[in-house]
């Protein structure tokens, strides 16, 4: 009996040897993407396409801007804000469930203890003999093993699977990582260029409050009308109620910069400045760098090479499994000779076992991963198209707004003009107060203009930043588990 039951375990060693490099279902490789040799979108002036040595952001990206109270802002991300941390605690899961999907390529031992009373009526014995009643007391200790065998590769896709999944996760941290960051880039400077309109209208006040004691003096003097004073005032107020409005704004950036600070409103303030540097120059690599450096396109790969591996295990399903199980221990009736060697048991054996009918759920459940698989990769190449389409809208962005600022500078040049000629000519009698009121409504809107355009040219490169992956590279992902 022992030499039959170590050739049953001789041969089930042999099959697993000799199958164990057996793996059914397809080989994972990268579905192929459209990508152009360069983007579409002219760089901006004096900007040129990064060479492979210099092409990648370095670093701390919001290091670019020199602001101090920008950086350490942007270094408590990682570390308190709230939605980061989810992130991260799903990618610690994810790394879980690859030491849980491993554990299957070992065998699985447990062990037990049991002491048990029983107790039996009295009569004839199955042969024949008298049996009196009473308790008989068992004592058993054993232990059992069991393994599947790997045959057909299911279970080591079942671990790329979750170390390919794990990655995504991973990817997908980088990805909120990093768009929190910039969140709060901008954020940063929209409350700064509303500080750059708050400064602006504060003197646009107090100019105006001088226009209007100068149409006072003259209205008292009987060189002009109440209509006069009345324009003065309305246009006096209306700056004035802008400039209270500033306000809200400014507090809602306040309070967006707090919370993605991981901190309540009340505890962060920040310092009135205004904007006066344009924004610094952004390395743009070529298009297939692209798909290196965007976390979000490196989650969806890895997302679908996790769907192929499940193609694999639906296709292992049609085969046969074969587990192989041991147990041995020790029983008696006496505890004095319980754990004595005679009175050991033990058992060994493989076995097979295949499914004949389902009514259609292996195949149904191939299709299934099929379609599955077939989304994902849908899903990262339409993720690869987006991302080219948002890097080709910053750098459109960028270019735009930097023409832009040009003729922006010369209508405020402009309409400064307009209001020094008009005002002198209201001073000398020969125009009405209304083409002063008019110059300097221009003189505002150009001004404020300028403030807005300057804050949305670094809101943009912030946004070219994050478009081509801020630094990110796919070789910062955790290596394969399996």
């Amino acid at each position: 009996m022992k030499s039959t039951l170590k050739t049953l375990a001789l041969q089930a060693l042999t099959i697993t040897l000799i199958t164990v490099g057996c793996t059914v279902g397809p080989k994972y490789s990268r579905p192929d993407v459209p990508v152009t040799p360069a983007f579409k979108e002219p760089l901006p002036e004096g900007w040129k396409q990064a060479a492979p040595s210099d092409s990648q952001i370095k670093g701390k990206w919001w290091e670019m801007y020199n602001d101090l109270q920008l950086t350490a802002l942007e270094e408590q991300i990682a570390i308190s804000n709230e939605n980061v941390l989810l992130a991260a605690a799903q990618y610690r899961e994810a790394r879980a469930a690859v030491q849980i999907a491993r554990s299957a390529l070992f065998p699985s031992a447990t062990a037990g203890l049991s002491i048990t009373e029983s107790s039996r009526a009295s009569g004839y014995t199955s042969t024949g003999g008298l049996a009196g009643a009473g308790l008989r007391t068992f004592y058993s200790f054993p232990v059992n093993v069991s393994w599947e065998a790997d045959l057909w590769g299911g279970i080591r896709r079942s671990v790329i699977a979750a170390s390919a999944q794990a990655q995504a996760t991973a990817a997908d941290l980088a990805n909120a990582t990093l768009s929190y960051q910039s969140e709060l880039a901008q954020d940063y400077f929209l409350l700064h260029g509303v500080d750059g309109e708050i400064e602006l209208l504060q003197k646009t006040v107090e100019l105006y409050r001088n226009y209007l004691q100068l149409t006072k003096d003259r209205f008292a003097a009987g060189v002009v009308s109440d209509l006069d004073v009345a324009q003065a005032e309305s246009q006096l107020a209306s700056a004035e109620t802008q400039l209270t409005n500033l306000g809200v704004a400014r507090a809602q950036y306040e309070h967006a910069i707090a919370v993605l600070t991981g901190k309540p409103p009340a505890a962060v303030g920040i310092p009135s400045m205004v904007l006066r540097t344009p924004p610094p120059v952004i390395p743009v690599a070529v298009p297939s760098e692209l798909l290196e450096r965007r976390p979000d396109i490196a989650a969806n790969e890895r997302l679908v090479a996790a769907s192929n591996e499940q193609i694999g295990i639906a296709k292992a399903a049609f085969f046969p499994t074969v587990p192989l199980s041991a147990s041995g221990g020790f029983q008696s009736s006496t505890i004095a000779s319980w754990l004595t060697w005679p009175n050991r048991f033990f058992s060994l054996g493989p076995s097979v076992a295949e499914t004949i009918f389902d009514a259609g759920k292996r195949r149904a459940q191939a299709a299934l991963s099929q379609a599955a698989y077939d989304a994902t990769v849908a899903a990262y190449r339409q993720t690869v198209l987006t991302a080219f389409q948002q890097v080709e809208d910053a750098l459109a962005a960028e270019r735009i707004l930097e023409t832009e600022s040009v003729t922006v500078q010369q209508s405020v040049e402009s309409a400064e003009r307009e209001l020094a000629v008009s005002t002198a000519q209201y001073n000398a009698g020969t125009t009405s107060y209304l083409t002063v009121i008019t110059a300097q409504t221009a003189a505002l809107s150009a001004e404020r203009t300028q403030v807005d355009l300057l804050t949305s040219r670094l809101a943009a490169s912030v946004q070219l930043v994050v478009s081509l992956g801020g630094g990110w590279d796919a070789s910062h992902l955790p290596a394969s588990q399996h």
